[in-house]
């Protein structure tokens, strides 16, 4: 009997589907999340009489055939990278995107991480870094005697010093585009690194044709709608328990079965 493990294989599915969706749910609060989306298709099929062949001598061709399936498996886990809302905070190093782009960061291996979370700080050597510590790429160094910090929206960092009315340029800020951003592995503490799926990064100036802006004092939230996956999580705890209800009705009928004499 096929219906056992058919449902099981719908049983296990679901419970990726809720896994995702939970993980959604979770990071409701974090700073440029951008949420997940489990999918899924039907598995190889049994031909026990293939649409198309001969029934007959007579050259009669057959117009369905009957194909028996054996289950659900997981095709991929999506990231769907569609702007999520902007919060005001005040806080001069917090930097949100506002349309496409990453920001770039050098993690200590050498390799240069992305990350849409902008909630940047200034560390002991006044370097621009992020909340985990990792430098902005290109790295920006506030001076000790700088009393404020504009960041224009085109990414150019200027500090206003002690005893000067004219600002000073301290650097300029670039962003990372990709052809496929659902394609990054995402590695934790908000960033991603570039794959193959994801292409090569295009860098270029915020404002750029293609590529997002800065808004200074802001952050980008997660992009998780809370009515959706609450929804979506509804329907996959339904889904669930008539995959249950299946692997119940299949174990009965062969219950009977076996009780045959």
């Amino acid at each position: 009997m096929r219906a056992l493990s058919i449902a099981a294989s719908g049983m296990q599915a679901q419970q990726l589907n809720v896994d995702v969706i939970s993980h959604n749910i979770a990071n409701m609060n974090t700073t440029g999340y951008k949420r997940q989306r489990a999918e899924f298709q039907d598995m190889l099929y049994q031909n026990m009489e293939r649409p198309g062949a001969t029934s007959s001598a007579s050259g009669a061709i057959l117009p369905l055939g009957i194909q028996i399936g054996v289950g659900v498996r997981a095709d991929a886990v999506g990231r769907v990278t569609e702007q999520g809302g902007i919060s005001q905070t005040g806080n001069a190093y917090d930097l949100a995107i506002n349309g496409r782009g990453y920001l770039q960061v050098s993690l200590p291996s050498g390799q240069t991480a992305y990350t849409r979370a902008g909630n940047l700080a200034v560390n002991a050597d006044g370097q621009m870094v992020t909340a985990d510590g990792f430098s902005l790429e290109p790295s920006i160094t506030v001076p000790p005697e700088a009393t404020a910090i504009q960041i224009t929206r085109d990414g150019i960092v200027e500090a206003t010093l002690t005893g000067q009315a004219t600002p000073q340029q301290l650097g300029q800020i670039e962003i990372a585009t990709f052809i496929n951003p659902a394609g990054l592995e995402a590695i934790g503490d908000n960033l991603y690194l570039e794959t193959p799926a994801s292409g090569s990064p295009n860098t270029a100036t915020p404002g750029s044709p293609g590529f997002g802006t800065l808004m200074q004092g802001y952050l980008e939230l997660s992009n998780v709608n809370a009515v959706e996956e609450i929804s979506a999580l509804i329907v996959a705890q339904r889904a669930y328990e008539m995959n249950a209800r299946v692997i119940t009705a299949a174990d009965e009928m062969l219950q009977s079965t076996t009780q045959l004499r």
